[in-house]
């Protein structure tokens, strides 16, 4: 909270979050990430530090797809702009079918 700027009344709350500076300054640079399941099926998302988040995936404490697919192995790994630039990657690849998400796999 900050003091009145007229002097009276109630303090004015800020937003929170609106402030925070973005991905690529608060923890590096967003990728998104394709990883291989022991099942052969492919798991993607996004991150800002790829081994963190592999190492988690690893651990079982990702994700409760790839905690019942152990284990996991880096796929692929694509480098973006930004957070929102992320999701939206993850959200196109999410979509693709298989086929289209193996070939983007021997692509990078």
């Amino acid at each position: 909270m900050s003091a009145p700027r007229d002097g009276g009344g109630p303090p004015v709350r800020e937003a929170a979050g609106r402030g925070a500076p973005p991905a690529a300054e608060a923890g590096g640079m967003p990728y998104v990430y394709l990883l291989r399941c022991a099942d052969g099926s492919l798991y993607c998302g996004w991150t800002t530090d790829v081994d963190r988040r592999l190492a988690a995936h690893r651990a079982g404490t990702a994700s409760r797809y790839t905690r019942s697919r152990l284990p996991v192995e880096l796929a692929a790994v694509i480098p973006v702009a930004d957070r929102s630039a992320a999701l939206r990657e993850e959200a196109r690849i999410k979509r693709l079918p298989r086929a289209a998400k193996l070939e983007l796999v021997t692509e990078t």
